[in-house]
C-alpha cells in the first residue's frame, strides 16, 4: 500500500488530502507544517520535520507556500522520495529547483490536480492551435477571499495551455492588472483577470473573442475535494514512476 506524507498538512488542503486518502483506502505516514503542531488525523500527529516524513512515506504531497519548497524537495532528495507539488504562486527560481529535483527523483507539478480543469486545459490547447491571434483570449478567475496569489495556479495553467496552442511563450504575450489609460489590447495577447470573495472555491473561465463572435468555456469547483481527490489519484500513478518531471495531463493519459 502506498502511504502519503502531507506537506502544508494543517491547511485546507491538507485535511482535504488526508481525508481523501482515508476515503481511498490509502494509509497516510504524516503531515508537517509550520507550526508543527495539531493532528492531521486521529492518532496522527503534525510534526515540523521535512526530513523525518520523507524517510517514512512511499510519496509526498506538497501545498504549502513557495518559500517552503526548496526544503521539501531536499527533504525528498535525501530520502529518494517522489512528490507532487501543488503549491500555486511559484516563480522562475522555483521552477529552477523542480528541473533539477526531476534529474533524481519523479515530481509531478500542478496548477490544479482536478480531472475537469485539466480536460479543460487540453481543449484550450486545441481552441487556441485552430484560431487565428484574430481571436483575443481572456482568462478569468475567481477565488475565496483568503487566497494570496493572482492570477491562481489554475489561471497560469490555462494560460499555459493557450500559450502552446498558439507555440508562444506566455512571458511574453500576457497582459495582468490593466489599469488606467493602457492602450489598445495587444494582438495575440493572452490576458488575465482576477476577482477574490467570500468561499468561491475556485472559477475560471476561458473567453475567445473575434468581431462579431466569441466562446466561452470553464469550469466551477463547488468544494476542493475535487482537488484532494485528484492529487491522491496524482500522488498513487507518480509512486510507480521513475525520476521526471511529471504533470496531470500524463496522470489522466491526455
Amino acid at each position: 500500500m502506498t502511504s502519503i506524507g502531507i506537506f502544508g498538512a494543517a491547511g485546507r488542503m491538507g485535511r482535504a488530502i488526508a481525508q481523501a486518502a482515508a476515503e481511498a483506502g490509502i494509509a497516510i505516514s504524516g503531515g508537517t507544517d509550520r507550526d508543527g503542531s495539531g493532528e492531521l488525523a486521529p492518532g496522527i500527529a503534525i510534526g515540523s520535520d521535512p526530513v523525518a516524513l520523507a524517510q517514512i512515506s512511499d510519496v509526498l504531497i506538497d501545498f504549502s507556500v513557495p518559500a517552503a519548497l526548496s526544503a521539501h524537495l531536499d527533504a525528498c532528495l535525501a530520502a529518494g522520495k517522489p512528490i507532487l507539488i501543488g503549491t500555486t504562486g511559484l516563480e522562475s527560481e522555483h521552477h529552477a529547483l523542480i528541473d533539477k529535483a526531476a534529474q533524481a527523483i519523479a515530481v509531478l507539478q500542478t496548477g490544479n490536480t482536478s480531472l475537469g480543469v485539466n480536460l479543460l486545459a487540453a481543449l484550450v490547447e486545441q481552441a487556441a492551435a485552430r484560431l487565428g491571434d484574430d481571436w483575443d483570449i481572456e482568462i478569468v478567475e475567481m477565488h475565496h477571499r483568503h487566497k494570496v496569489d493572482a492570477p491562481s495556479g489554475t489561471a497560469l495553467l490555462l494560460g499555459e495551455a493557450a500559450a502552446r496552442g498558439r507555440a508562444i511563450a506566455l512571458a511574453e504575450h500576457s497582459e495582468r492588472g490593466r489599469d488606467g489609460i493602457t492602450g489598445a489590447r495587444a494582438k495575440g495577447a493572452i490576458g488575465f483577470a482576477a476577482l477574490r470573495g467570500g468561499s468561491v472555491a475556485g472559477d475560471h473561465q476561458v473567453i475567445f473573442a473575434t468581431e462579431g463572435e466569441r466562446i466561452e468555456i470553464g469550469h466551477r469547483a463547488e468544494n476542493r475535494v475535487i482537488f484532494a481527490r485528484g492529487a491522491v489519484k496524482g500522488a498513487r500513478w507518480l509512486s510507480a514512476q521513475p525520476a521526471g518531471r511529471y504533470d496531470m495531463k500524463a496522470v489522466l493519459g491526455l
